[in-house]
């Protein structure tokens, strides 16, 4: 992709710290438009305080973050949703705007908006009060939608989102022309739709790999098989080993249970994907109750298998 005229936000040696942890180090980055990046890396590993600085919600220690003067972000995020409970469902989006701008260069009226992400009829003329749990993060992601940003920023919206709706924002995130940044532990998710990954590694470097979750994850296996097929070119040489080099070793039993992650994760996205064609197929109400309950449950082992496997895999 020709970066020139393209680039929309710069990272220039950023660094930050928390409570004398590390988060961010020396970290330079150019976001162009069009490209989608999935963020990796534990709890507490420094993954919102970036997405923070990017929105200039926080500042660097060190370094500084260029915004183009043409950027709108649009930052969906557990603790933003703020709706007007006294409006009713089609005057919040008009508030916002008349027409959407579609990823083919078309407008859409925002009533023919609203029915796409399923408030169709009367439900456009509820009130924000009378909606349920679920369309009110519908609707928080809808109004976010509407100001038709080119950097987009999703912070865990498949902790909050139903499938139906996570589905239509699937569908909505293919043809999305614009920047956008995404955090989640839903890693099928994120394999649809991202072309390369940050990865947090605890220590404040960031590594950017390119391809999804799954085609980092293979890179990180296949590492260890590429090591012992290197050739010492020198006679060994006797070495003493750090108590530090000890520690990453895995155990034996640690390194038998990484193996079994490793073919439970991948039955579980079989079954997940399984799941997730059942209830795009024409099914009674209550079958797609039963659907989408596995499916959570399925989804919930994944992540906590798949985090397990990127703390052990760090280990080899």
């Amino acid at each position: 992709m020709n970066r020139l005229g393209s680039k929309i936000l710069e990272l220039e040696n950023v660094c930050k710290s928390y409570d004398g942890k590390v988060l961010l180090k020396d970290f330079y980055y150019t976001f162009i438009k069009g490209e989608k990046i999935g963020i990796i890396g534990r709890n507490g590993a420094g993954k919102s305080t970036l997405l923070n600085m990017i929105m200039e919600l926080a500042k660097p220690d060190k370094g500084r973050v260029k915004t183009g003067e043409t950027v709108v972000f649009g930052y969906y995020s557990q603790q933003g949703m703020n709706l007007p409970e006294d409006k009713r469902v089609i005057d919040v989006a008009k508030d916002i705007a008349e027409y959407v701008e579609t990823g083919n260069g078309n407008y859409i009226g925002v009533s023919q908006f609203l029915n796409h992400f399923l408030f169709t009829g009367a439900k456009q003329h509820v009130y924000v009060s009378k909606l349920s749990g679920g369309e009110k993060k519908r609707l928080y992601l809808m109004t976010i939608l509407l100001k038709n940003p080119n950097f987009l920023i999703l912070d865990e919206p498949t902790n909050d989102l139903d499938i139906v709706t996570l589905n239509i924002l699937e569908e909505f995130l293919e043809g999305y022309k614009g920047c956008l940044l995404m955090v989640t532990h839903d890693r099928y998710f994120m394999d649809r739709l991202v072309d390369h990954v940050f990865v947090f590694d605890g220590d404040g470097e960031i590594k950017d790999i390119h391809g999804n979750y799954t085609e980092y994850r293979s890179i990180i296996e296949e590492a260890p098989a590429k090591k012992s097929e290197r050739k010492p070119t020198l006679p060994p040489v006797a070495v003493v080993e750090t108590p530090a080099k000890k520690k990453v070793k895995l155990s034996f039993k640690e390194q038998k249970e990484l193996e079994s992650l490793e073919q439970e994760i991948a039955l579980l996205e079989k079954k997940k994907e399984m799941l997730l064609n059942k209830m795009n197929t024409a099914l009674p109400i209550d079958e797609i109750q039963k659907c989408s309950v596995d499916f959570q449950d399925t989804e919930k082992k994944l992540d906590a298998k798949s985090m397990r496997w990127l703390e052990l895999s760090e280990g080899v």
